[in-house]
């Protein structure tokens, strides 16, 4: 069984996060219970989203409980009220929170005054359901994680930060591939590095050294939400880090082809890429409801594998 609270993957250990990407397989394979009859998750959005949101609503659904959407306009956290206001009104009301936000400090803080589990449903500094999803994509393909290797190629964003932590404590060998000034910042990769699990991370600047031998490689937006002001100089700044048949010509023939969507096709991944045999994309957008079925379950039902 979790903490209270997942904010971040370093809030799990190597045994945890296996734990819950089998209960995930679990539940994918031979359906859900209704453990958590009775039980409402409060969404509070302040970035809109498809996947997030239909996720954690099903998820929620599926385990017997409801899920509660609060959009930006609707909760204002940190303009209309505080957010330490805002967890402790909801904790009164609901059994859990899934918060989906700018600044890290709002998804701590929520679990700081919220009497109830937090759950981390994107910030600025991770992304770890979508890492939990992507982890069991991998799972689920291979059978075991260990020495596979992931080309991350692109910015050195929330989700590569998660998937670091995640890579190390799985046993994978993650090589993430960014131009100057985008790296994953060194803190980042000294803390993935000090975890225990037997993988590793790995930053270099050129993707082509990165995808020799990958067993998938990966791709996220150049600019997230947040960064529209950036996008030009993005845009300029990402040339050659476009995962097209060019690239994927220098890796193995079997390679997955992986992006935690929405995809600008043509930017950050061809059009052929995500349509290509070895796409997995969509295989991840459906496990983000499989992997936070998982969480819940641990978090607010006690589930334990």
């Amino acid at each position: 069984m979790l903490g209270r609270d997942f904010t971040s993957i370093l809030d799990l250990s190597a045994d945890e996060l296996s734990m819950l990407l089998e209960l995930a397989l679990g539940m994918k394979r031979d359906g859900c219970s209704p453990i958590l009859a009775g039980q409402t998750l409060a969404m509070v959005f302040e970035k809109p989203s498809l996947r997030t949101r239909t996720s954690f609503d099903m998820a929620m659904h599926r385990l017997g409980g409801r899920a509660l959407y609060l959009s930006p306009r609707e909760v204002q956290m940190g303009e209309r009220e505080p957010v330490k206001d805002v967890a402790r009104v909801l904790a009164r009301m609901v059994q859990g929170i899934a918060a989906r936000t700018y600044l890290h400090s709002t998804v701590t803080e929520l679990a700081e005054y919220a009497d109830v589990p937090v759950v981390n449903a994107l910030s600025d500094d991770e992304h770890p359901c979508q890492a939990l999803a992507d982890l069991l994509t991998l799972r689920e393909r291979f059978g075991n994680l260990r020495g596979l290797r992931l080309a991350y190629i692109g910015d050195g964003n929330n989700v590569a930060r998660s998937l670091a932590y995640a890579s190390v404590l799985t046993g994978v060998e993650l090589v993430v591939a960014t131009p100057a000034g985008y790296e994953l910042p060194d803190t980042t990769i000294e803390v993935a590095r000090a975890l225990a699990g037997g993988g590793s991370v790995t930053q270099v600047r050129d993707p082509y050294e990165a995808v020799r031998n990958a067993t998938a490689v990966y791709a996220d937006v150049w600019a997230s939400m947040g960064q529209e002001a950036e996008a030009a100089q993005r845009a300029e700044d990402f040339v050659g880090y476009q995962i097209d048949t060019a690239l994927l010509s220098a890796a193995p023939s079997d390679a997955l082809v992986m992006h935690d969507l929405p995809a600008h096709r043509g930017e950050e991944i061809s059009d052929e890429a995500i349509e290509s045999a070895n796409s997995v994309v969509f295989e991840q957008a459906e496990n983000r409801m499989h992997a936070q079925q998982a969480v819940l379950a641990s978090i607010l039902g006690g589930v334990a594998r």
